[in-house]
């Protein structure tokens, strides 16, 4: 899978120095917000493997947004979307926070099961850069997580397939009635954040088929064409978010 990014060559470090994100060895500076001792504690041991530094390790929304002030130079935080004290939306609401307050954070939430107006909450009426929302089964696919974690700090936009198919699910009387099935799944694999490469090698298919089906869809969708992946991807969930208020 190849990561999309949306924009900047290198990141700003304390002081104003800029450091190249394709130096060898170096992953994005991160914030774990985890309530389990024992899943917060594995993921910190697989993001050290990968070459991740971990800044801090907390375990409800206030002790995140205090690390925030006290880590400057994080690049992103991985957070439960589900922490103490009510166990129900303390991480979207600290997620949401971050993106209002620090723009350059990037925010990558989990959750344990699906729940769209999660994702429209998120996406909803911001920009789309720097934000993800991934399943916690997706952290059993190493590579797979570490990719988006990546995408994610970089610049980009991820959303769970998942999450994607039941938002796709739930427009029963939508203008994405008149998607084909192909067309339906180039949608959804489209707003994981793939280009065309990436799309055609997920759906074996040929690039020429999916720029194809990619027309196809816009012009459905009343979307305008554009060339850039980030550009694409933010006009899916842009729908996905119009369409989840109705």
């Amino acid at each position: 899978m190849r990561t999309v990014f949306h924009g900047h060559d290198a990141r700003t470090a304390p002081g104003g120095a800029a450091r190249e994100t394709g130096a060898p060895d170096e992953g994005p500076r991160v914030i774990i917000a985890e309530d389990s001792v024992l899943l917060r504690s594995g993921m910190v041991r697989l993001l050290e493997d990968a070459g991740v530094e971990v800044l801090a390790q907390v375990g409800d929304a206030d002790t995140l947004l205090a690390a925030i002030g006290a880590h400057p130079d994080v690049d992103l935080c991985l957070v439960d979307i589900r922490m103490p004290p009510t166990f129900s939306e303390e991480g979207i609401k600290a997620g949401i926070r971050i993106r209002e307050e620090h723009p350059d954070v990037a925010v990558l939430l989990l959750s344990q099961h699906v729940v769209s107006r999660y994702a429209a909450e998120l996406f909803g009426g911001r920009d789309m850069s720097k934000v993800g929302y991934l399943l916690k089964d997706r952290v059993a696919d190493i590579d797979e997580f570490l990719t988006v974690l990546r995408r994610v700090a970089g610049g980009g936009a991820a959303i769970d397939p998942e999450v994607v198919s039941q938002l796709l699910s739930g427009h029963r009387g939508s203008a994405l009635d008149r998607l084909t099935p192909r067309e339906t799944e180039v949608l959804e694999v489209m707003a994981q954040g793939l280009n065309n490469a990436g799309i055609a090698a997920r759906l074996t298919v040929t690039e020429r088929a999916v720029e194809k089906h990619i027309r196809s869809i816009f012009t459905k969708l009343d979307l305008g064409q554009d060339d850039h992946d980030h550009r694409r991807v933010q006009a899916v969930l842009h729908y996905l978010r119009d369409h989840d208020r109705n």
